[in-house]
């Protein structure tokens, strides 16, 4: 069964397979096909995303274990809907005591029959190391820790033996140690004495692994971690038995007709995402005919989560359906803000902030200081592979480790992309693009000395160079597998919450340094993808976005009034202490203005003060990854909560909450009708939609775990059935137009469902004074049409605080409905029938911004 539209639970001992497995009608009613369900492994006690997977062999006890994931899936196929299942390939969580397969390394060294899943340098270059594992989980300095008391040892009741660090943290001691510690008892191990630490001391050094502060992880680790976060190790995927542990699961639940499909997490961190699709897609084909009768016939649907840089396209060469959708994200953020406002606004940040104007140059900072300090040690790891590239051949040996160290650091603090997949031949003409434009940027910054061991790095990454293949290769995948990370963090985690322009644009999968775009790179977007994924996810929110879909929408009202923004703005910002920098109270101003909830009360203490709760989580997390005036590895609490009482004393000062109130009110109704664009072009468009957990109602989440929340489905249920276009737009503060306009257009697709996989994409002539702001398209087969249309923009008076334009605003402006079959059409939305034609824009948008026409019935 071929998606046509997924609905997204996150799944955690609060939310279980019974809750979801009670959605089931409610999501066949709002017209989705399959659920697209978080990670079901086996996850760290008390998470509440799935990612940090302890066991991919099994299904998580605390969402109700396989048998509950029965119930579950036997319900949506009762209901006529399929599941889509997240895994997560690329790590797996370790520290604590919970993940069987890291503890036997730990315990056995390079003997354990797991020593190969992870991926773990045992031959690093520091010769402490040799044959170890770096453990850096201490809260303290070794020495430190030892000495206070914070590491001792435990006995299990089978005989087992544990070095205990910080509560959760254990380590096991070795089976050749235990029979003398167990005789000499654990009391001559204590570090309270000098003899006692100095034999607990010997007791660690004696260990297959080396424990450590978690400061020195970035410069000495010799495992590769999910980006910086020491608690996620990757593993070795590429190997053939560690592929086939980690899939298992999912492979057996697609063979058993349980799920038909997967989403495979963070693709980039992947040896060889290529070859491993290939595997997977391989996997998954044999396994069809095993698959119960009254199953869905294959291929099973494969989506990947790749982050597509600027100008990027996925490599038509992997064997998938396409991506998670965050390149479509940007897509239609961009339309959705105004062009004009990206030079005021641009202005009003360089005034504000003193910083740089330039996202770019805020990204390569960012660069460079994250390969520098947070990833010093894979940084070192990639320089000694082409190190002992280069000693193969005379012509390169003398070009040194450190030559090569610096000439890396510089080639990706100038990458435009997350990584290469290629070498040699097998580079695209985008990938060249990519890496050309990355050593002209090396090139002019690196020092005189070091060029030549730039221009060998080159030569290797486009297949020359000395060097064993396999030697080459590995060196190649280190490369690569450095270079996805830091693109994560430097731009995502660092330079989104540096760059603050109009933090709308700030988003995974987007380029802030473009605020917006037209009408014509939207539709160019809509055709690539029609022609080359039309499979592909559409999404416009996630359990990772920064900030929910109806913020952003909200917040790019602002791109189309730039000027009265930074006239409201500039008094709050005259009025911060002068202890705050003015980009932080800045960024908090916007998030303010974006995230109120339309149903707040300012008068509400008790509400304003949860609201409150939130934005301080939000505005922590952004001081921290910003890095400049706290960071997470270092804490500056005084200026934090400097800035967490400034945003208390707005939100309970009466002037600020009045003209906050007065800002949002002005600007909320024309986000509404943004974010109906975005919702109807998110269901229509080329690919297929994805709904994240409760956003059919507005989201005005903020970034993870705020945009994790419960869910009220009961609200949501009681509503579906009970709107109309007239009490919809009426009641527009409660969401319903939003479910509507979602629900019909998802249901319509279903229905019509030949138009939208097989159909043509063809946009449509808007003509006239406001033809800018609307957008159209028919999608068409020979015997259907499907044409959507949308407001995009608005003026800034919208009569009765209405999210719909005052009709003699749109003066001449008409719509080409080209109704293709026949003369009549129907809009699903609106309720009322339209003749073909120019369509003028008053009549077409007389009910809500945003119609759905088809053949009348």
């Amino acid at each position: 069964m071929t998606p046509t539209a997924t609905y997204r639970l996150q799944f955690h001992a609060g939310f279980t397979f019974a809750d979801g497995a009670g959605l089931a009608g409610y999501l066949r009613d709002l017209g989705v096909s399959h659920l697209y369900a978080s990670p079901i492994a086996v996850a760290r006690a008390g998470s509440t995303h799935g990612y940090d997977v302890v066991d991919p062999t099994a299904i998580n006890p605390a969402l109700g274990g396989e048998d509950g994931f029965r119930q579950m899936a036997a319900a949506f196929r009762a209901a006529g809907l399929g599941i889509i299942l997240d895994i997560v390939p690329n790590h797996l969580a370790v520290g604590g005591a919970d993940n069987a397969w890291w503890l036997d390394v730990l315990e056995k060294g390079e003997a354990s029959a797991f020593a190969r899943l992870f991926d773990i340098d045992w031959r690093p270059r520091d010769p402490v190391l040799q044959g170890k594992v770096l453990a850096p989980f201490l809260g303290a300095p070794y020495g430190q820790a030892l000495a206070g008391g914070d590491i001792r040892l435990e006995a299990g009741p089978d005989g087992s033996l544990w070095a205990m660090a910080y509560g959760h943290h254990r380590f096991p001691i070795r089976a050749a140690d235990r029979a003398e510690v167990f005789a000499l008892g654990l009391e001559a191990y204590d570090p309270a004495n000098e003899t006692g630490l100095g034999r607990l001391h010997d007791l660690l050094e004696h260990q297959a692994y080396r424990l450590a502060w978690w400061q020195t992880a970035g410069d000495e680790i010799n495992w590769r971690r999910f980006f910086d976060i020491t608690e996620l190790a990757g593993v070795r995927v590429e190997d053939t038995e560690v592929f086939d542990r980690i899939h298992a699961l999912p492979l057996r639940l697609y063979a058993e007709g349980l799920i038909d499909g997967l989403r495979i997490d963070h693709v980039d961190g992947l040896a060889d995402p290529a070859g491993y699709l290939v595997r997977l897609r391989g996997e998954l084909a044999k396994l069809e005919a095993a698959r119960p009768a009254g199953s869905p016939a294959g291929p099973a649907y494969l989506v990947v989560e790749k982050i597509l840089a600027e100008g990027e396209a996925l490599s038509r060469d992997w064997p998938c359906d396409g991506t998670t959708g965050y390149e479509f994200m940007d897509g239609v953020s961009a339309l959705l803000h105004a062009p004009d406002g990206a030079a005021p606004l641009a202005a009003l940040w360089q005034e504000v902030s003193r910083r740089e104007g330039d996202y770019g140059a805020e990204e390569h900072a960012a660069r460079l200081e994250i390969l520098t300090h947070g990833f010093a040690g894979q940084v070192d790891a990639v320089a000694g592979a082409f190190h002992e590239l280069a000693r193969d051949d005379l012509k390169t040996r003398d070009l040194t480790r450190g030559a090569l160290r610096r000439a890396i650091i510089q080639l990706l603090t100038g990458f435009a992309a997350y990584r290469l997949y290629g070498e040699g031949e097998a580079l695209s003409q985008g990938e060249a693009g990519i890496l050309a434009q990355a050593m002209a940027r090396a090139q002019a910054a690196i020092a005189p000395a070091d060029r030549p061991a730039l221009d060998q790095i080159e030569a290797w990454l486009t297949g020359g160079g000395p060097g064993a293949p396999d030697a080459r290769r590995r060196a190649l995948q280190r490369f690569h597998q450095l270079s996805a990370p830091v693109a994560a963090k430097s731009a995502e985690d660092t330079a989104f919450y540096r760059y603050l322009r109009l933090i709308s644009r700030n988003e995974v999968g987007s380029y802030p340094g473009r605020l917006a775009s037209d009408t014509g790179e939207f539709h160019a977007a809509n055709l690539a993808r029609a022609e080359a994924w039309p499979g592909s996810l559409l999404t416009t929110a996630t359990h990772d976005h920064k900030r929910g879909e109806d913020v952003r929408a909200r917040l790019a009202v602002l791109s189309e009034r730039p000027e009265a923004w930074a006239a409201q703005v500039r008094p709050w910002l005259a009025g911060a202490p002068t202890e705050i920098d003015p980009a932080d109270a800045y960024q908090m101003h916007q998030t303010l203005a974006g995230a109120l909830p339309l149903d707040l009360d300012m008068g509400d203490a008790a509400g304003v003060k949860a609201f409150g709760e939130r934005v301080a989580g939000w505005f922590t997390k952004a001081l921290r990854e910003g890095k400049l005036r706290s960071s997470w590895a270092v804490p500056d609490e005084a200026y934090e909560s400097a800035c967490l009482a400034y945003l208390d004393h707005c939100l309970v000062d009466p002037a600020y909450r009045a003209a906050l109130s007065d800002l949002v009110e002005k600007v909320a109704p024309a986000g509404a009708i943004k974010s109906l664009a975005q919702a109807l072009l998110r269901c229509t468009s080329p690919g297929l939609p994805d709904t994240y957990q409760g956003t059919e109602l507005w989201d005005f989440s903020l970034v993870d775990p705020d945009n994790r929340r419960p869910v009220d489905f009961a609200l949501r249920q009681a509503m579906l059935d009970q709107t109309s276009p007239e009490n919809a737009l009426a009641d527009w503060r409660t969401g319903a137009v939003k479910q509507l306009v979602i629900g019909r257009a998802l249901n319509l697709r279903r229905a019509r469902a030949d138009v939208f996989a097989q159909g043509t994409y063809e946009p449509l002539l808007v003509e006239g004074r406001q033809k800018d702001a609307v957008i159209a398209f028919a999608r068409r087969t020979a015997t259907d049409t499907v044409i959507a249309a949308a407001v995009i923009a608005s003026p800034a008076d919208l009569p009765r605080g209405l999210p719909l334009p005052d009709p003699a605003w749109w003066e001449d402006t008409v719509v080409q409905l080209e109704a293709g079959q026949g003369s009549a059409l129907y809009d699903h939305l609106g309720d009322q029938a339209h003749g073909a034609g120019a369509v003028p824009a008053a009549r077409l948008f007389e009910r809500l911004p945003v119609a759905l026409l088809g053949a009348h019935g």
